[in-house]
């Protein structure tokens, strides 16, 4: 088991700590960043709206975003066995034919 180590991130000019293995240390500072990003794409030049409400916002969009992406995977492979269950018939016919 790996020890963990306090890394500080800054998110929306606020900095917290996080306890990460230190073989997800870069993987939590890109989510960091990304993270950072869509909140200022949300907030925008309206500096007056509440944290909170764009964090929520941002984890929305984010979540969509990863939904869409599993949703994806998923026709991919059901496309996938559906070829491969294209081909095995193919085969068959053709094993068949040869005979």
């Amino acid at each position: 088991m790996s020890a963990t180590e306090a890394v500080s991130v800054r998110v929306l000019d606020r900095e917290y700590t996080v306890g990460v293995t230190p073989d997800e240390r870069d993987s939590l500072m890109a989510a960091a960043k990304l993270l950072d990003t869509r909140m200022r794409e949300i907030r925008g030049a309206n500096r007056m709206a509440a944290v909170d409400r764009i964090a929520i916002l941002a984890a929305l969009n984010l979540a969509h975003e990863l939904q869409q992406l599993g949703d994806g995977q998923s026709r991919g492979s059901n496309e996938v066995a559906s070829t491969v269950a294209s081909l095995h018939r193919k085969l068959d016919v053709l094993d068949t034919e040869q005979r």
